[in-house]
């Protein structure tokens, strides 16, 4: 999605590396070829920018999250307005385009469009129902960490079945479900009475599964600082949410917590390994998982004989 011809000028080529410093040593031979093969910037299916020997085939904008051909009118149009060219993009082909989060050009890729606008509504089923073993899992996990948590911040997609996750995990965690906290309360020693009695939900915040950014759930999301987030919703909505919140504040893949949901590796191929690296979360069966290196490992719970 840039003007024909204009990766050289608008930034998709990276400067020649090393080039002054080989010219004093006289090797400009040298020079020219690793300027050669470092000419182009590309994004990989991370999201990164890397050095690149050739041009990117597709251009994409950073901040609408699509991509397209490199003679997109729409993407033409934009540049003659201006503020266009700070968020240009350029990918080596579409599966890494796709691998990175961006969506086909409605523009100029309709027919990519149309198919992915048709797995976005196929892959749109709801979450399966939580369960109370996946609840009381969660709660397992939030208490078995080092550093206590007193405060969470709940984060869930919009169809029916995350919310009434989200509504079980607020219950269980502030202790409206009676039974459950004098569980915990049981479990937890004198030294941890304290803490579980002090629990609080700074904010329940929900996403949609399509939006221009999700700046401003990510920005609630993270807001006041809690101690550990807890998240439930579909993956797709999700993996975007993710990105957000690593791209645009301080939250933590670390200190947060999901249902059985988003323990999935599409979660991890769509937001990326290194958004998700050490996300926690709770089985339907009432084991959990985690996220580590790019892998779900999943701890189930032990049989008894």
């Amino acid at each position: 999605m840039t003007e024909p011809g204009g990766a050289g000028r608008d930034g998709a080529a990276a400067p020649p590396a090393h080039a002054d410093g080989a010219r004093r040593a006289g090797c400009a031979g040298a020079a020219r070829a690793g300027a050669e093969r470092e000419r182009y910037t590309l994004l990989d299916g991370n999201g990164r920018p890397y050095p690149s020997a050739v041009p990117g085939t597709l251009g994409g904008h950073r901040g609408g999250r699509l991509y397209g051909r490199l003679d997109c009118p729409s993407a033409l149009r934009a540049l003659a307005r201006g503020g266009y060219r700070a968020q240009r993009v350029f990918f080596a082909d579409a599966a890494t385009a796709r691998a990175a989060g961006y969506r086909p050009c409605a523009v100029c890729l309709p027919e990519r469009y149309a198919r992915w606008k048709a797995r976005e509504k196929g892959g749109a089923t709801e979450p399966a129902p939580h369960t109370a073993a996946e609840v009381s899992a969660l709660m397992d996990l939030l208490a078995a960490g080092r550093r206590p948590v007193r405060s969470l911040s709940i984060g869930h997609g919009r169809d029916a079945a995350s919310r009434a996750a989200a509504r079980a995990v607020a219950a269980a965690w502030c202790g409206d479900d009676r039974a459950e906290r004098a569980r915990h309360l049981r479990e937890a020693g004198p030294h941890r009475a304290a803490d579980v009695a002090a629990r609080t939900v700074l904010d329940v915040v929900d996403w949609p599964e399509e939006a221009a950014s999700w700046l401003r759930q990510a920005r609630r999301l993270a807001a006041g600082a809690p101690d550990a987030w807890v998240v439930c919703g579909a993956p797709a909505g999700w993996a975007r949410m993710a990105r957000r919140l690593r791209q645009s504040t301080s939250w933590s893949a670390g200190r947060t917590f999901a249902l059985a949901s988003l323990g999935t590796p599409e979660t991890v191929a769509l937001a990326g390994a290194e958004t998700l690296e050490g996300l926690r979360g709770a089985s339907a069966d009432g084991g959990h998982w985690e996220v580590r290196r790019g892998w779900i490992t999943f701890h189930p719970l032990p049989s008894h004989p």
